[in-house]
């Protein structure tokens, strides 16, 4: 039987990848999940062998040793022989994947996110735009004053949503340290940006 031990604290360095993981890591994703560590702290321990060896969470680890991370939390699984950790290490990847998204629920609670939450929940752009229906934003109710309050309010909330910049996934993590910075200083960031916009369309 299968049994764990409490979590520990694992030294990076040592921690041995599995030479036969079926599953990839491209570096934009390893970058998504470096940016939600940082944002949000290492939250899902690695699990290990008694010995230092991976058997689920590679991805995590990339993400650590991009952040020069020198320890993460970590489980020991004991018990296993060859073939159990090896369908383990299969199962762990393939059953999440098995799930679906209950995607009226995703939308609301991706609507509820200001759009530097948005960029850290592991969606793409192109993603994010398709399930956030950028394009279905209607303007013209705007026609109606009777109604010109509270559309303005729907439009500034699809505008907030629709006005999202991209990125290379290696500027993410700088980014958002730079938005949160300027956030701090109560300063304007969609002013500073569209300052900088219409400077370089002069130049143009």
């Amino acid at each position: 039987m299968t049994e764990f031990y409490a979590n520990t604290i694992a030294q990076v360095a040592d921690l041995i990848p599995y030479a036969m993981n079926s599953r990839t890591h491209s570096d934009a994703q390893v970058a998504q999940i470096a940016a939600s560590i940082r944002e949000f702290g290492f939250t899902n321990p690695v699990l290990i062998d008694e010995a230092n060896n991976l058997i689920a969470g590679h991805g995590r680890v990339l993400a650590a040793r991009k952040l020069k991370m020198e320890v993460v939390p970590a489980i020991v699984v004991t018990g296993l022989d060859e073939n159990r950790r090896r369908a383990l290490v299969i199962a762990d990847n393939q059953l999440a994947l098995n799930a679906e998204w209950d995607e009226e629920k995703l939308v609301a609670e991706l609507q509820s996110l200001t759009v530097d939450m948005q960029q850290l929940v592991g969606f793409s752009q192109d993603d994010l735009v398709a399930l956030l229906q950028i394009s279905q934003i209607d303007y013209s109710i705007l026609d109606d004053d009777l109604e010109a309050d509270q559309a303005a309010d729907e439009m500034e909330a699809g505008v907030k949503r629709a006005i999202q910049i991209e990125f290379e996934s290696e500027h993410y993590d700088e980014a958002a340290e730079l938005v949160k910075w300027w956030r701090g200083k109560e300063a304007y960031v969609g002013g500073m940006i569209l300052n900088f916009l219409r400077a370089e369309k002069e130049k143009a």
